[in-house]
C-alpha cells in the first residue's frame, strides 16, 4: 500500500475511533436496556424518551456506538428491526376512513392532516433522534450507504430506505450546502479525503495531488454545515488553451503549469460523488453551473467549458452487440479494412479478438481500426438508448446531457490507462457546456430525448449500417 493510502486510511480509522468513544461516553450517562437487549427493545426505549431530550439523544449514541461495533449480518438485523417500526396498520385504515366520511372540506383537511401524521412511521422519529448526538448527520448517510449495499429486494427495508432518503434529501438541500474551493493549503485531512474519494481518475502520489491543485488548477467541493469536513461531491478543473483530448497529458506532472489568465477553456475532467449514502440526490448539474459561473467571474478570457469524460460503458456495449450472430456494427468497406488487417475472417471477429486482448495491437492494426472504432463509439455516443428507448445508454453522457451539455468530440486514446482501455478501449469525450444553451441544451433532452450534437459528429453516427 503507497504511502498516501496508508495516510487516507488512518485519517479515517482515527476519526471513527474518536466519535465511537464520544458517543460511548454520551451513552454512559443514563440508564439503558442492556447492550445484548434486543434491537427492539433498545429502540423503543429511544423513541420512549424516558428522562426528556438529553437522555433520549444518549440513548441514541449508545445505539450508534453498537451499530458501528456490528458486522454485515448484523448490521442487517440491525435494519431488520428498524424497518418494523412503521406505521400502525390499524390506525392508518382509521384513518383513512374518517377521511372518506368527512362531511365537509373542513372536516376533510382535518381527516387528511390527521392521515399524514398517522402514515409516518416511528423509525423516522429514532433516525431524526439520530442527528442530534455529534456527526450524528454523517453517521446517517453512512447508515444508508451500509443499507444500500445489502437491503435487495426486502419491501421492509426498501421502504425504510425510501424514508431515509427523503429525510436526507430535505436536510441536503441545495440552500444548506456551501461551495468550496479546495487548494495545497487546504487542511491536510481534506487533502487526505479528496485522496480517497477519486474515483475517476485515482490520485497516486502526493505529487500528483499538488499538481491537481497547481495555480492553472481548480477544485471545488460542495459541504454540508453538519458535514463541514466532508466533502460532498467535487470537480477538477484544468485551465487550458483548446479543447484537452488526452487526460494523461493534461495531468503530466512534468508538464510546466500555465497561466490561468491566458486560458480560454475550462475542462472538467473528474467529477465525484463522495458520499454513497446520498446516493439518488443529486448535486452534480448545480455543481457545473455553480463552477462555470465562478470562472467566468474569475477568469473572463474563458470561453469555452468543455468536460473531458470516461465512456464506461463502451465496451460492454460493444461486447453485446458483437454476440448477435448477425451484429451488422460494420460497413462492407470496414469490414474488408479489419478483415485485411486482422488477417481473421472477417471483421467483427477481428473486433472479436481485440476485444478478447488475443491479438497484439500493431500500429498499423491501430490506424486502420480508429476511424472504425470512432464511428462505433459515435453512434453509442449519439443514438444508442437505453431499455427504456429515451435516455442515453452511457451513464455519464446520460448525466451530462441531462445537465444541458452536448456531446461535442469523441477523443481516440483518450485515456490509455489500463483501466481507459478496459472500459472504453481508451475513448473519452468532449461534453460542451454553451452556458447560453444549458437550458434549451436540458430542456430537449429531458423532455424529448433529444442530444445536442454537432452536424459532423451527428452525420458520422448515423453513417453505420
Amino acid at each position: 500500500m503507497s504511502d498516501i493510502a496508508v495516510a487516507e486510511a488512518g485519517l479515517f480509522d482515527r476519526a471513527l475511533k474518536r466519535v465511537a468513544l464520544l458517543w460511548r461516553d454520551m451513552a454512559s450517562s443514563v440508564s439503558s436496556p442492556a447492550e445484548d437487549a434486543s434491537w427492539e427493545s433498545r429502540m423503543r426505549a429511544c423513541l420512549e424518551a424516558r428522562g426528556g431530550e438529553i437522555s433520549a439523544r444518549a440513548r441514541a449514541a449508545g445505539l450508534a456506538q453498537s451499530y458501528t461495533t456490528l458486522d454485515e449480518a448484523g448490521r442487517m438485523a440491525f435494519f431488520q428491526a428498524l424497518a418494523g417500526f412503521d406505521s400502525d396498520p390499524a390506525a392508518v385504515e382509521a384513518a383513512m376512513r374518517e377521511v372518506s366520511a368527512a362531511p365537509d372540506t373542513a372536516a376533510r383537511a382535518a381527516a387528511k392532516a390527521k392521515l399524514r401524521r398517522t402514515l409516518e412511521p416511528p423509525r423516522l422519529r429514532l433516525l431524526t433522534q439520530l442527528t442530534t448526538i455529534p456527526d450524528g448527520v454523517k453517521f446517517l448517510v453512512d447508515l444508508r450507504a451500509d443499507l444500500l449495499r445489502g437491503m435487495g429486494r426486502d419491501p421492509m427495508l426498501q421502504a425504510l430506505d425510501a424514508d431515509l432518503r427523503g429525510l436526507l434529501a430535505s436536510w441536503f438541500d441545495l440552500g444548506f450546502l456551501e461551495l468550496r474551493r479546495i487548494d495545497w493549503q487546504s487542511p491536510a485531512a481534506l487533502l487526505e479525503k479528496l485522496v480517497g474519494y477519486e474515483a475517476v481518475h485515482r490520485i497516486r502520489t502526493w505529487r500528483d495531488l499538488k499538481n491537481r491543485l497547481d495555480s492553472d488548477r481548480r477544485c471545488y467541493a460542495y459541504f454540508h454545515p453538519r458535514m463541514p469536513e466532508e466533502p460532498l461531491i467535487f470537480v477538477e478543473v484544468a485551465l487550458v488553451q483548446g479543447l484537452s483530448g488526452s487526460v494523461q497529458k493534461l495531468l503530466d506532472e512534468k508538464a510546466p503549469v500555465q497561466d490561468p489568465r491566458a486560458a480560454d477553456t475550462a475542462i472538467f475532467y473528474s467529477i465525484n460523488n463522495c458520499q454513497r449514502g446520498l446516493d439518488g440526490i443529486s448535486f452534480g448539474n448545480f455543481l457545473i453551473k455553480r463552477v462555470v459561473a465562478l470562472l467566468s467571474e474569475e477568469l473572463p478570457k474563458l470561453k469555452t467549458f468543455s468536460t473531458l469524460s470516461p465512456i464506461p460503458a463502451f465496451r460492454r456495449w460493444l461486447e453485446e452487440a458483437l454476440i448477435e450472430p448477425e451484429p451488422k456494427l460494420l460497413t462492407e468497406e470496414e469490414n474488408k479494412l479489419l478483415t485485411e488487417a486482422s488477417g481473421l475472417a472477417d471483421g467483427h471477429a477481428a473486433l472479436r479478438a481485440l476485444l478478447a486482448n488475443r491479438r497484439p495491437l500493431s500500429e498499423s492494426w491501430c490506424a486502420k481500426a480508429e476511424p472504425v472504432l470512432t464511428r462505433l463509439c459515435a453512434r453509442y455516443l449519439v443514438l444508442e438508448t437505453n431499455r427504456g428507448g429515451r435516455r442515453a445508454r452511457d451513464p455519464v453522457g446520460h448525466f451530462h446531457l441531462s445537465n444541458g451539455a452536448r456531446v461535442e468530440r469523441v477523443c481516440w486514446r483518450g485515456d490509455i490507462s489500463e483501466k481507459g482501455i478496459r472500459e472504453s478501449l481508451g475513448f473519452m469525450v468532449n461534453y460542451l457546456y454553451d452556458p447560453a444553451k444549458i437550458e434549451d441544451y436540458h430542456e430537449a433532452y429531458v423532455g424529448e430525448g433529444t442530444r445536442a450534437a454537432p452536424t459532423a459528429l451527428r452525420k458520422l453516427a448515423r453513417s453505420g449500417p
